[in-house]
């Protein structure tokens, strides 16, 4: 469990967060036609090359959900009947767009290290041993409290014991 990637069941609320300033991330290099881009990762330089899905053509085609999002990934749209958010390239969006999983809460060690971080809805992930057995101690006392108390409760416990949370 320690030492590698851990395989997370993340939930998507499709919310378009994660998605909103990959423009600063990724950019569209070239245009082969036929809904087929070549994308540029800026922080890898990588280099991939994505297909709109065929059943989000049309998504994609129309551009006017992010008029107000000028940083968003060229590939995210909102669908206007129910304002969610969705990778038109999906099925073949690049590695760091397969990796990714929201967190709600990031844990950093007392040198700034990545010790942990909680996903969406609650679900705790570790990369550390310590972190682990503390959360095993404090996990029963967080029973009973709503989303807020819950994280200002996490935050307080682990600032405590010497780890940093960011929101």
């Amino acid at each position: 469990m320690f030492g590698g990637p851990v395989a997370i069941a993340c939930e998507c609320c499709q919310c378009g967060d994660c998605c909103s300033h990959m423009l600063l991330v990724h950019s569209v290099t070239e245009d082969l036609g036929t809904y087929t881009f070549v994308v540029y990762n800026h922080y890898s330089g990588d280099v991939k090359e994505v297909r709109v899905d065929p059943d989000k053509i049309a998504l994609f085609e129309d551009r006017s959900s992010l008029e107000a999002l000028p940083e968003a990934c060229p590939f995210l749209r909102f669908d206007p009947a129910n304002g969610k958010a969705w990778c038109t390239v999906h099925q073949t969006r690049p590695d760091i767009c397969r990796d990714f999983c929201c967190w709600r809460l990031l844990i950093q060690d007392s040198r700034g290290r990545r010790a942990g971080r909680v996903l969406y809805q609650r679900t705790f992930v570790t990369d550390s041993p310590a972190l682990t057995r503390l959360w095993e101690q404090v996990k029963p006392t967080l029973n009973g409290l709503d989303d807020a108390e819950w994280d200002d409760a996490v935050i307080r416990i682990l600032t405590a014991s010497g780890y940093r949370v960011r929101r």
